[in-house]
Order: structure tokens, then sequence, then C-alpha cells
């Protein structure tokens, strides 16, 4: 999750909302890591989770497929990026902080417990929570008008 948060850290250097997203392999090595883009990209998907599963699966050398692998993530996944985690079958996903108004991953939705998918990976949240729910606060406090 440390990792997830530095590249968190960079996406707001281009004015992205600071989410950050690592992929490891099996044994642990890191595959690929990455920013949100949307803004950089001007890309509706270019979200942290989706930039980071593309980098992964070209390192991963399975094609598409991420069997085995874990993501972090420094916040709860949305339903696309719930919806590519399982068709890319990331066994394990681990986030920072819940999102109650978009979370795909137990707060809004469940995408990837929903018994109708083929694939389900364990899901762990609410890791390094204090310090990723920091970056987002800080981040929209500069953000948004506060009157």
């Amino acid at each position: 999750m440390t990792s997830a948060l530095e590249h968190a850290s960079v996406a707001v250097r281009t004015g992205d909302v600071p989410i950050g997203a690592v992929v490891a392999d099996p044994d642990g090595r890191l595959l690929a890591g990455a920013p949100n883009r949307r803004e950089a990209l001007s890309d509706p998907t270019a979200h942290a989770e989706i930039q980071v599963l593309r980098e992964a699966a070209a390192e991963h050398g399975d094609g598409w497929r991420l069997s085995g692998c874990t993501l972090a993530v420094t916040v709860e996944p949305c339903t696309m990026c719930a919806g590519a985690l399982v068709l890319a079958r990331v066994d394990r996903v681990v986030f920072g902080v819940w999102e109650p108004r978009t979370g795909a991953l137990g707060s809004l939705w469940d995408v990837v417990r929903d018994r109708r998918v083929n694939h389900r990976p364990e899901v762990v949240g609410g890791v390094l929570a204090e310090e990723c729910a920091a970056l987002l606060e800080g981040f929209f406090a500069e953000h948004r008008d506060v009157t």
C-alpha cells in the first residue's frame, strides 16, 4: 500500500485525484504501479486500477490474466475498476479507504462477491486507511470552495 500511496502522490501534479495502484505477482514482486490519469490523458477510463492492470498484464506474461496477483489501491475501486479486476482474474484486492458514494467492493455495490460473476477475488479493505484518506482530504480541501 505504501507504493500505491507514492503513485497517488504523483497524480496530484497533473490535477488528478490522488489515487494510486500497484500489482504484485504471486511472489510479491511489483509488476506495475500507476496513478490516476483521467485529467492527464483526458480519458474517463484512465483510473489508476485500469492503468496498472494494463501495465501488469504486459509484464506478467500470461496474456491478460493476472492469476495469483494482488492489486493494491488507495481507494475502494468503482464499478468499472471492480469489473476489470474480476475480468483480469486478480486473486486479491487490497485497498485503503472505503468509498461510500462509488465503491464497488462492499460500500455501495459488491461487484466482486456477486455469485453471478465467474471470478471472485479475496478483498481486504481499510489498509493504511488514515494515510489514504488524508491524501484525498488534502486534495479536495485545495480544490473545493470552502465557505
